[in-house]
């Protein structure tokens, strides 16, 4: 917090967003995704649609004149991807209009306008908002590049003080980076919350930006692009060639640049363009003026995927690509040098770049006359558009997905060597960037003491990180490990709290997992008070070791096969009768084996973007490390108390998930699905991820926690059984699944019907453990099966024989 700057204590509890667009619908549902009630309003019709003449409605019906509004918020619905973590959320939006609503703008505490990047028509909005809305209550504009300041010109003081910019990306469920701006007259108090409140609440990565035009992400990216562009026209290169190389080969997205034009729109990133063009001289205005093959893509709607057509031309199977002279389309070709190719042997982002960029090849080449100038660039706008270059970084990472930001990435390819370069080639470099080397500071970012540092203001000074950011690396850097092996750490997070990180390839489970699994309860009953089951990969846990499980089936060794099981099924009992609490913290893919480390955890702490699912069948198996057991038990645990209920019912909904392989697509829709029950949290913010499970553990412990007692499990028995496989048959003679399909139908049914029994019997878990793996193995044996988990492995989706 600034220097005697008064901390602002404000409540969120009700917001509204001006103008339902596709962004303004999108922040609405990301508010109510967090649980806060949010009015969404937009213009009254002047005109009626055929079908409101049909019902004989007229300009004056309320259903009129909330159209705009009522079928952007049910659009929600069916977006892709899904703005909404939960369809449930959908009741937290209310729809209404601008102009008889506007006094309900007196209940809300924060009002964001997103209306059309017109600066006359936002003030016109603001204008009326000062009128109705209640002193203290925050106004925002989510405007792009418009200034923020010129906005509130004219504004009442109390408008004024409690206004600032706050730019989303879209969709803003997903993407990151919130960028927010004050004015001159913005309370710093008030500029403390939004960040506290956006990283807290939003679950954002907020950058404080200038208001210039474009602010920092779309500005840098926006210059990137362009150059790129002129890049290839000057260099010769095709669209294809280009992304080629400038995707995930340089730590970018797989869209890499023209197919995310297509996906952004042409017309959406010229205006974001001619925005900067209009307010900048020279060399700089030159950069940002569209070349005219653009243009002419423009004048023919050519705007990429919401035209059909852009960069990129879907013809059948076959991806074509255009030709920026002739505008014609052709086969999509791909950059392949010698350095392309050895940059795919090199470990890293930042030693693949730095391979490319002095190859000197046609790949080295281009990717050099893009880098070099965007360094420039970014180091040029320092204090003009941010305040620091973590700002600048972090904004390129949050708001464009790359890897690393221009300053890390310099670094990473060497300063010194890429400056010396520069200048031979006759490029200016910035004078603070020439002075810091001259003065012994070779590099942007260090590490000092196990902290890292960035160069600002002539030394290294400590990076600000929200407390509730726990980064695992430097966390082992620091303080070791207790114990590890190629699967998976022991490491110590502090105040008594131990984390079990798995590190195998994809954080697929196998021996080496389990053996630490064991070893980690054991340590954590004796010297700690919780353990937390996280990481910081990609994705928590993909599934069991497949290739593994492939090899000894395809070998006949099934001995092997149901060793390993049972270890597992061991291991995940030693979670859930563990006696300090186990919390598990899943986010991203946490499929399968991933799934069945969590589900016996005292606790479920997931991420928002937590994809949740037991998806054996895919690969024709089912679950076996106790995956079914503990999702039943999970469906049953969730029926209140006292309430009389149908176990067929609960056994046929458990059914249907596994069997087809059921995905959450958030959090929120794993609790629909059972996974987590209501005590299991949600962490908005995945960087908060680690931190939440970790207070979870305490909580659990302050608690005095006990781990849940052994007792029998009621099965719907041998009448159950059939009921089970009514549908899957029905399906079978339908020609939706296969002979195979139904095998495996009818093993999952028999696990979670208890086999053989009379309906209602009650059985103890180990009974239901030792079904599952005698299934487990049976289908392994499958020659059917081992073609699944083959065709899994070499293309990476199921196969369906």
């Amino acid at each position: 917090m600034p220097k005697g700057e008064t901390k602002v204590i404000q409540l969120i509890k009700k917001a509204a967003v001006l103008g339902s667009g596709v962004m303004g619908s999108g922040i609405a549902a990301h508010l109510a995704n967090i649980g806060i009630p949010t009015l969404l309003l937009d213009i009254v019709p002047r005109e009626l649609t055929e079908e409101e003449k049909s019902k004989g409605l007229t300009l004056e019906d309320k259903q009129v004149r909330n159209r705009i509004s009522t079928v952007s918020i049910q659009k929600l619905l069916k977006q892709k991807p899904a703005p909404l973590t939960s369809k449930s959320n959908l009741s937290l939006i209310e729809a209404g209009n601008l102009e008889d609503d506007l006094s309900k703008l007196s209940e809300v505490d924060w009002i964001i306008e997103v209306v059309v990047e017109n600066l006359n028509v936002k003030k016109q909005v603001f204008e009326k908002v000062d009128q109705y809305r209640k002193p203290g209550s925050i106004v925002s504009s989510n405007t792009s590049g418009i200034s923020v300041e010129a906005m509130v010109e004219g504004r009442s003081a109390d408008f004024q003080k409690h206004f600032l910019g706050t730019h989303f990306f879209n969709p803003p469920r997903y993407l990151k980076l919130l960028e927010v701006i004050p004015t001159k007259y913005t309370d710093p108090g008030i500029l403390s919350f939004m960040k506290e409140f956006g990283e807290d609440v939003l679950g954002k990565g907020v950058v404080f930006a200038k208001d210039t035009p474009n602010f920092i992400a779309n500005r840098i990216g926006t210059y990137g692009l362009l150059v790129t562009l002129q890049e290839m026209l000057k260099g010769g290169y095709s669209v294809g060639e280009v992304d080629s190389v400038t995707g995930p080969l340089i730590g970018r997205r797989k869209s890499a640049t023209f197919r995310t034009l297509d996906v952004v729109g042409l017309d959406t990133f010229v205006h974001v363009a001619n925005n900067v063009y209009e307010q900048v001289e020279g060399k700089e205005k030159q950069v940002f003026e569209v070349p005219s093959f653009m243009k002419e893509m423009l004048q023919k709607g050519w705007l990429g995927s919401k035209s059909g057509q852009g960069f990129f031309l879907k013809q059948g199977k076959d991806i074509l690509e255009l030709d920026p002279n002739s505008l014609e389309y052709g086969p999509r070709k791909k950059l392949k040098t010698a350095a392309t190719e050895l940059s795919k042997q090199e470990k890293g982002t930042g030693n693949k770049m730095k391979a490319l960029v002095y190859s000197g090849d046609r790949a080295g080449q281009l990717l050099w006359n893009i880098f070099s100038p965007v360094f420039i660039y970014s180091a040029e706008l320092l204090g003009t558009i941010a305040d620091d270059i973590v700002a600048i970084d972090r904004a390129m990472k949050w708001g464009f997905g790359w890897e690393m930001g221009p300053f890390e990435t310099w670094d990473a390819i060497g300063l010194e060597k890429s400056v010396q370069k520069m200048k031979e080639s006759g490029a200016e470099v910035p004078a603070w960037v020439t002075e810091m080397l001259e003065k012994g500071f070779t590099s942007f970012y260090k590490e000092i003491d196990g902290e890292l540092q960035f160069y600002h203001n002539g030394e290294y000074t400590a990076i600000e990180v929200n407390p509730k950011v726990i980064n695992l690396k430097q966390l082992k850097k620091k303080n070791g490990v207790i114990k590890k092996n190629s699967g998976a750490s022991l490491i110590d997070l502090g105040e008594g709290v131990a984390l079990l990180e798995f590190h195998s390839p994809n954080n697929a489970i196998g021996l080496d997992i389990i053996q630490m699994i064991n070893f980690a309860v054991d340590e954590v009953e004796k010297n700690f008070k919780g353990l937390v089951i996280g990481n910081q990969g990609k994705n928590f846990c993909v599934g069991a070791n497949l290739a593994m499980i492939l090899m000894e089936a395809q070998d006949d060794n099934v001995y092997e096969i149901d060793m390993v099981v049972r270890h597992f099924q061991q291991a995940m009992m030693k979670i859930k009768y563990s006696a300090r609490p186990v919390v598990a913290a899943p986010f991203s893919m946490t499929l399968g084996g991933g799934s069945e480390v969590c589900l016996p955890a005292a606790h479920i702490q997931a991420s928002s973007e937590t994809y949740m699912g037991l998806v054996e069948v895919g690969v024709g198996l089912i679950p076996g490390g106790g995956g079914n057991k503990e999702l039943y038990i999970k469906h049953l645990e969730n029926i209140p108390n006292g309430v009389e209920f149908d176990l067929q019912k609960v056994a046929n909904k458990v059914f249907e998930t596994i069997a087809t392989a059921k995905v959450s697509t958030s959090g929120e829709e794993a609790r629909e699905n059972n996974f987590l029950n209501l005590a299991d949290g949600v962490s908005v913010n995945g960087d908060h991820l680690l931190y939440d499970a970790k207070q979870a553990v305490l909580s659990l412990y302050e608690k005095g926690y006990k781990p849940p007692v052994r007792k029998k499990i009621p099965v719907v028995g041998e009448t159950g059984y059939a009921t089970l496989l009514l549908g899957a048959q029905t399906m079978l003679y339908s020609g939706y699944i296969s002979e195979h399909d139904l095998k495996i139908a009818k093993k999952l049914a028999y696990v979670l019907a208890g086999g053989k029994v009379p309906f209602g019997t009650k059985v103890d878990e180990q009974y239901l453990l030792d079904l599952e793996r005698e299934a487990f193995l049976s289908l392994v044996a499958e020659p059917k099966s081992q073609q699944r988990m083959q065709h899994m492995l070499l293309k990476g989706k199921p196969l369906r024989n």
